[in-house]
């Protein structure tokens, strides 16, 4: 009867929210951390993948010099422009961005955009839980209330903590994907054969609202 009551006065309606939120977290994690990232493949399912999706590809800016395709000198595959050979995964990543350790898993072309709203997600979820550790802590100046207290303070602060790191990296990525680079560009810049003589800081860009349409659209 009290779980009735609780569910007709929508109390219920809050912590059931959190768990839906917790647990699209968790599979966003798998998705993304399971997926393929945009490993290159062998010329001839390339050339098949460019002959069905060749109209969506965004043509090279005019600024970017016309540097012919090498091959990896890993898994010598021929390595499109943006790609990078990860050597913790073994192979060429399309439009590379990072390897990402808590994932074991690359970010790149095909996972990058559920990488951000997976990100995204968390820190509602971290944002959140912060608020109801919060909301707990009575604070008192005495020894008592803090050994009562202590798990849930670990706690405040711990989420604290992770809710800084992944605003940091979110923001970070959101302005990087607006400029239309990535990580691996932004920061070897001055080792990218593409890069080294475009003459243009974001060679790629082509506006804020059209660099975050392609990339999520």
């Amino acid at each position: 009867s009290e779980l009735r009551r609780q569910e007709e006065s929508g109390e219920l309606l809050q912590p059931l929210t959190f768990v839906l939120l917790v647990l699209c977290s968790v599979l966003l994690y798998l998705r993304v951390s399971l997926m393929d990232p945009g490993f290159v493949k062998p010329e001839g399912a390339e050339a098949g993948k460019r002959e069905t999706q060749g109209a969506a590809l965004p043509q090279v800016p005019g600024g970017i010099p016309d540097i012919p395709t090498r091959r990896c000198g890993y898994c010598l595959l021929k390595q499109p422009m943006r790609a990078r050979h990860c050597q913790l995964c073994q192979h060429c990543v399309r439009r590379y961005d990072h390897h990402c350790p808590w994932l074991e898993n690359c970010v790149g072309e095909r996972n990058h955009p559920l990488f951000i709203v997976y990100l995204s997600v968390q820190l509602v979820v971290l944002l959140w839980g912060g608020q109801v550790a919060w909301s707990g802590l009575n604070f008192e100046q005495s020894w008592n209330w803090l050994k009562h207290n202590a798990l849930l303070l670990i706690s405040f602060l711990l989420i604290v903590t992770l809710s800084t790191v992944v605003l940091l990296l979110l923001v970070s990525h959101l302005y990087l994907i607006s400029c239309n680079t990535t990580s691996w560009e932004f920061l070897s810049h001055h080792r990218i054969s593409y890069l080294q003589h475009s003459g243009l800081e974001h060679p790629f860009d082509q506006g804020v609202v059209l660099n975050l349409w392609r990339f999520f659209c």
